[in-house]
């Protein structure tokens, strides 16, 4: 038996062409502590450069995604930028990303979660923005991005009254993308995870890109242009309309990792 962390660890399953990255501090309801926060720009580092990586698909360990920063080290964590760098590490991850959630998602759990592309939460899962309770103010980079997936009015809503939430009223704000039973969320992210790795990576990250920038409205001309090169160079176009034409599974062979800057 593996032995348990006491300062909690992240740990990396490569599963295919998925990689399962797992919040693990049991004992704190996988609250994150500093050398936690600090593994994460790293550990997407490497799977960024893996090629043979095309999702990735975060998970916490013993029922619960993430109850936020561990409060014993609060001081250490608001000394540093380390839970920005950690967002900011997922969110900018160019392949596409899963939170398969249950039981406590609060907190930086949430912010966690919104960085990633899709939410897929069980029935048990419990939400909350909690730094009212705590005389507390969120960096506004991944305050800004919670703001963008459910609107300010539901953000206030959640910090303002610091209440937990469930899974339904969950997907109503936008949050949750689908509720599930809790004994099939992760089999369902990594079954979705599967179904995406099967798809032209050209277009995914060339998507997530795109998507990303006009939200953000930092698209410009010059950044669509290369990926129009991207998919001029690439074999995926062909190799989509030969298969639909042959009416077989397509290959697709583009594994970049999208593009700099």
């Amino acid at each position: 038996m593996r032995p348990v962390s006491e300062t909690g660890e992240l740990t990396l399953d490569i599963r295919g062409a998925t990689a399962l990255i797992t919040i693990d501090h049991p004992r704190k309801r996988n609250a994150m502590t500093t050398p936690m926060w600090s593994a994460w720009p790293a550990l997407m580092e490497q799977v960024v450069a893996d090629p043979d990586i095309r999702v990735v698909v975060l998970t916490g360990a013993a029922g619960h995604f993430c109850a936020g920063a561990d409060i014993s080290e609060l001081d250490t964590i608001l000394d540093n930028d380390r839970p920005t760098l950690a967002h900011e590490a997922i969110a900018r991850c160019p392949k596409p990303t899963i939170a398969a959630i249950n039981g406590s998602c609060v907190g930086g759990g949430v912010l966690m979660a919104g960085a990633c592309d899709m939410r897929i939460a069980g029935l048990s899962s419990r939400f909350g923005v909690p730094p009212a309770n705590l005389g507390l103010v969120y960096p506004p980079i991944p305050l800004e991005r919670l703001v963008r997936l459910i609107g300010p009015a539901a953000t206030k809503y959640l910090v303002f009254t610091a209440e937990l939430i469930g899974g339904e009223r969950a997907r109503h704000i936008g949050f949750v993308d689908e509720l599930l039973p809790d004994d099939v969320v992760l089999h369902r992210a990594l079954a979705l995870a599967d179904d995406i790795a099967k798809r032209s990576q050209l277009s995914i990250q060339a998507t997530k890109d795109l998507v990303d920038r006009m939200v953000d409205r930092t698209l410009t001309d010059e950044r669509v242009d290369a990926w129009m090169a991207q998919v001029a160079g690439s074999p995926d176009m062909a190799e989509g309309v030969a298969a639909f034409l042959e009416r077989r599974r397509s290959h697709f062979t583009w594994n970049g990792a999208g593009l700099a800057g």
